[in-house]
């Protein structure tokens, strides 16, 4: 297993075999669509996979909030769809309601509740959301629901937060992220959750699952399969891309503002293929 190597990438220069990218939280103030729509405008792949969680379906019933870049991103991605890229759209918990429509094509886009994506040295990764492997969400949906009422509002403090370091010259920190590493049961319910995807992708027969759902991108070998999951782009702002060589990679895209344009640069952190 390689070492977490950060490198600085040129972000103009990317394509690839395929892209993950989830929980991108379409609807909700907490979503970086500005920080995706440039990602999505320099990166582009023969595969595009949306892992669930791209239109927050659950806040939209709530309350309206749409800003165009939110709007430019969905254009982007059918823009890509109309020019080759074969694109599949994984539905998630907040975005249940497509499983209303599962193996229809929208705009060129097929809506799935899962798939098989083949690496270039023939190994097979199961994607999903990862939403079915969450007792909370399919045993106590309530209590989902208020949990996701207290993840908004902490990500409305972090945003104040980061305004505060933006101003002061310094990068996105995200405290939901940094919650989640400090409180114990949060930390026992993402290990119960990889072992869980991990434990079904090998009775299916699959050499790895990727996922997204909880919001921590991560690659990593459990008892000899691949666990991998997107992240998000809320917090992480993270995507797993798989290279023409057959490496895969999670690529970030945060603000940095020691950048001299004054715009998100890509950092990959490599992992073993």
């Amino acid at each position: 297993m390689a070492a977490n190597d950060m490198q600085q990438v040129d972000p103009d220069s990317f394509h690839y075999r395929a892209i993950w990218i989830s929980d991108i939280h379409l609807g909700t103030p907490g979503c970086k669509a500005d920080y995706l729509l440039d990602f999505l405008k320099h990166n582009e792949s023969d595969q595009l996979y949306l892992v669930g969680d791209i239109i927050d379906g659950w806040q939209l019933k709530k309350s309206w909030y749409w800003k165009q870049s939110h709007n430019d991103v969905v254009q982007k991605v059918l823009r890509k769809a109309r020019k080759g890229t074969k694109v599949t759209y994984i539905a998630g918990n907040h975005d249940e309601v497509l499983r209303n429509f599962l193996g229809m094509a929208f705009g060129d886009i097929d809506i799935l509740d899962e798939a098989v994506h083949v690496m270039k040295d023939g190994r097979r990764l199961w994607v999903t959301h990862g939403d079915l492997f969450d007792g909370v969400v399919q045993h106590a949906k309530w209590l989902a629901h208020l949990g996701d009422a207290a993840y908004t509002w902490i990500l409305a403090m972090n945003n104040h937060f980061n305004r505060l370091r933006h101003r002061l010259g310094l990068s996105y920190w995200s405290l939901s992220q940094y919650l989640k590493q400090k409180v114990k049961n949060a930390v026992n319910f993402i290990t119960d959750f990889e072992e869980a995807l991990v434990a079904e992708a090998r009775r299916r027969g699959y050499d790895g699952v990727v996922c997204g759902h909880i919001h921590k991108a991560e690659i990593r070998e459990i008892d000899g399969l691949l666990y991998c999951n997107d992240g998000d782009w809320v917090e992480s702002l993270s995507a797993l891309v798989e290279t023409h060589t057959g490496e895969l990679k999670l690529v970030y895209w945060p603000y940095r503002a020691d950048s001299p344009e004054k715009r998100p640069v890509a950092t990959t952190v490599l992992e073993p293929a």
